[in-house]
């Protein structure tokens, strides 16, 4: 249940996570893998520590039910959509397409179930759905920071088996999404 004001904490960090995701952007272009991957790994670890602030402190908010998912969606297909352009990443554009696509569904899906005071929050699998693409974003990172010095072939089969396991989750995670609002709409 949202209670409490709506600037916060957890919503400060959210609001930051989302300027240290276009610092993300601009440096993956640049060839700054390294500084890349660090920038990522911040911002990722600041979608725990939100979540994990707002429900100790009950700091749960309206503006973080909607902020703090759609920082999540931003970071995550921003990540696949950049890395598109970088051609030894792994990444190919239907695979951001398709990232990009769960999310907008899913996105419409929660919003017209809350429209209607069904509560539906994450699962399971659009957590697990989550992990599985920053690992995915995590390896494509490293592959292209180790490219110039010749890519060990454990990192690229390591990436390409990440990168797999993120888009069947996203398809899977998607697909349950579909299945639960079609269940709770029936009732």
């Amino acid at each position: 249940m949202a209670t409490g004001t709506n600037w916060n904490v957890p919503n400060a960090i959210t609001s930051t996570r989302l300027v240290v995701a276009v610092v993300f952007f601009a440096l993956i272009p640049l060839g700054l893998y390294w500084p890349a991957l660090v920038t990522f790994l911040l911002a990722a670890g600041t979608d725990w520590l939100d979540g994990y602030w707002a429900r100790k402190y009950n700091q749960i908010t309206q503006l973080g039910r909607i902020l703090d998912p759609f920082a999540d969606k931003f970071i995550i297909s921003g990540a696949f959509i950049f890395l598109v352009a970088q051609p030894d990443s792994g990444i190919r554009a239907w695979m951001a397409v398709l990232v990009v696509a769960r999310e907008m569904l899913v996105t419409t899906i929660r919003s017209m179930m809350e429209q209607q005071g069904i509560d539906f929050s994450a699962v399971f699998a659009g957590k697990l759905k989550m992990v599985l693409q920053c690992v995915a974003v995590v390896l494509s990172l490293l592959g292209l920071e180790y490219l110039e010095n010749g890519e060990p072939s454990w990192l690229r089969w390591s990436r390409d088996i990440s990168i797999g396991l993120a888009i069947v989750s996203t398809i899977y995670s998607g697909a349950g999404y579909v299945i639960r609002s079609t269940r709770l709409v029936r009732r």
